[in-house]
């Protein structure tokens, strides 16, 4: 769950945010939009099984780490407060900020480590089959 674009990939999800604006005065901001995870890595196709969404709050405290794991699973995450440097086993890392939206690593190794001061609070979708688990622990 921090370097600058680690690939064109990686680039296009931080590139600058796009509004839309509409006669009402609605807008919509695409905080992250991609084929490919953070890191680079392409993302794995949709499985072809019934969907299962899940919509999860995770709150890391402050100068804590979550355990080293993986999602086997397509999922996409924005950073509400406080920020986060997540860690792939490679030992690639990239920082999150409050406002920050990215697509997270699928079936990498990699954790999330908060050296902040206050929680960092994370809303994650996760995209996947019935069965099938959010995260494996290392």
């Amino acid at each position: 769950m921090v370097a600058c674009c680690l690939s064109a990939s990686a680039c296009a999800q931080r590139a600058p945010r796009s509004a839309g604006q509409d006669a009402r005065g609605t807008t919509v901001e695409v905080l992250a939009k991609g084929g490919a995870s953070w890191d680079g890595a392409a993302l794995p196709a949709y499985p072809t099984t019934a969907p299962e969404v899940t919509v999860a709050r995770v709150t890391i405290p402050p100068h804590s780490a979550l355990p080293v794991h993986k999602h086997p699973i397509l999922n996409a995450a924005y950073m509400v407060s406080g920020a986060i440097t997540i860690v792939a086993e490679s030992g690639k890392e990239r920082k999150v900020r409050a406002g920050d939206g990215f697509i997270e690593l699928v079936d990498t190794w990699h954790h999330g480590r908060n050296d902040g001061d206050e929680p960092a609070v994370i809303v994650v979708v996760y995209v996947g089959s019935p069965g099938v688990p959010l995260t494996v622990e290392k």
